[in-house]
């Protein structure tokens, strides 16, 4: 976010009222829905592990009843809490095999791009001479 200067006295008068804020584009693309659905699942359940944590912390401190059932469900929590991280990290491995993410360059699906483009652009050439080809019989018949 960039803030923009104050107009001076001269300037005053001369432009409408200027933005607080100008937005400018992400840095980094968004991540894919169920990616980013794993993800959100796996902040929640880490935050509630978290709060669980400290209240069991606390109830150990206070010598309350409730410390021993808080510890063990802590315990639970936790391990759901690896499972939650795990999940976003092999969703999104999932996601990169699937949908064709490649980052090698010599990879077949790069060479692939690479022919599609050439025939597209062949396809596009040969078009625009057909058109040319037409109108110039046009005009000399005219």
């Amino acid at each position: 976010m960039k803030t923009q200067e104050r107009p001076g006295p001269a300037d005053r008068g001369r432009e409408g009222p200027r933005p607080l804020w100008v937005e400018e584009p992400a840095v980094r693309w968004r991540l894919p829905d169920p990616v980013r659905t794993s993800a959100v699942r796996a902040v929640i359940i880490v935050a509630l592990t978290l709060t669980q944590a400290v209240v069991a912390f606390l109830c150990t401190l206070a010598g309350s009843w409730l410390a021993f059932p808080m510890v063990m469900s802590t315990v639970a929590s936790t391990v759901a809490s690896t499972w939650g991280v795990l999940d976003v990290w092999i969703t999104r491995q999932v996601w990169n095999q699937r949908m064709g993410v490649v980052s090698v360059p010599s990879s077949t699906a790069r060479q692939l791009r690479r022919e599609r483009r050439r025939a597209r652009r062949a396809a596009r050439k040969d078009e625009r001479i057909r058109d040319r080809g037409h109108r110039g019989h046009r005009l000399s018949e005219a």
